[in-house]
């Protein structure tokens, strides 16, 4: 039997449980991967909680997006893959789990310079970044403002930024303004004054802007710094960005992603493994924790008592 953390009810991390399983089989086009790492993301806990709405539970709810193992079995039509290969998981609900059955056209493989917490660390930040950034034009001479800088989310927009050539200003609490140094960044401490530090920081001014934060401080920077309100995208306030007049990329959006977005974050995936290989871009990883204490890892995003990506280690 797998195991796999799942619930029956909304609320709070007391709700998730292990539960024993049965052994996925890989169906037509899909592979079975034996999980060594789960990463945990903030969009797990709003949909635990129901801060971001569902569908009503009818039965239990599997948890988790992200993931990374070795394909142990592989189903009538997949090619390309084969047994014994390490791979990242993206866009797949159940990922908390010790196996899984997963559509191939949502894993890709790993290099052999890339640990599976990292691969687990990819789908939903590095393709939100990149999708984002690729969505609102980002190029070389742009100087892009990013709010949440020291996020998973912000810190692989920063990474593909630099390497695309544009200057990045990243808002985030003064404790991390090391790592946001490290990464190529601008650091610049939120709060109030904000407008006026980034004005500061960034006094050629500010071409295009990128919020993961969500707080009224950041769309209004946004809105008073960047011209062009067409350049200026959330993750997080998708509900109410129309009536900003600004870009939602998901994060509660009534609109979804286009075709062309989804394949970038797909995309997105394989650009960041090849990356780390390289050693041009790298994950923050924080506390690693048996899957078993998924409940605990929902109670550290919700508290903001960890930096970095938490893992969940069958």
């Amino acid at each position: 039997m797998a195991r796999a953390i799942v619930h029956t009810e909304l609320g709070s991390p007391d709700v998730l449980r292990l539960v024993e399983v049965p052994d996925p089989v890989a169906g037509p086009g899909e592979v079975v991967v034996r999980i060594e790492a789960a990463g945990v993301n903030p969009i797990d806990v709003k949909q635990r909680s129901g801060k971001r709405p569902l569908p009503p539970i009818t039965e239990p709810r599997h948890v988790g997006f992200d993931g990374a193992g070795t394909i142990t079995s592989i189903g009538e039509g997949v090619t390309g893959f084969a047994v014994g290969e390490r791979v990242a998981i993206g866009d797949t609900r159940g990922t908390y789990a010790s196996a899984l059955a997963v559509p191939v056209h949502n894993i890709t493989r790993l290099l052999d310079g890339v640990t599976s917490a990292e691969g687990a660390a990819l789908s939903i930040p590095a393709g939100t970044a990149y999708q984002s950034l690729r969505s609102l034009g980002v190029r070389k001479g742009d100087t892009l403002l990013i709010h949440a800088g020291s996020g998973a989310v912000g810190q692989a927009a920063i990474q593909f930024a630099v390497l695309w050539g544009a200057t990045v200003i990243a808002t985030a609490s003064p404790a991390r303004h090391e790592q946001l140094r490290a990464l190529g960044a601008i650091p610049v401490a939120y709060g109030d004054g904000l407008t006026d530090r980034v004005r500061e920081a960034a006094p050629q001014g500010i071409t295009v802007a990128l919020d993961g934060a969500g707080t009224d401080e950041a769309i209004r920077t946004s809105l008073e710094l960047v011209a062009d309100q067409a350049r200026i995208a959330t993750i997080v306030r998708g509900p109410d960005a129309a009536s900003f007049g600004i870009q939602a990329y998901s994060g509660g959006s009534p609109d979804p992603l286009t075709e062309e977005q989804l394949a970038w974050r797909r995309e997105a995936v394989g650009v960041a493994i090849n990356l780390i290989e390289a050693g041009d871009f790298q994950v923050e990883l924080g506390p690693e924790l048996p899957l078993a204490e998924a409940a605990r890892a929902h109670e550290l995003i919700e508290q903001h008592a960890a930096d970095g990506k938490i893992i969940l280690i069958p």
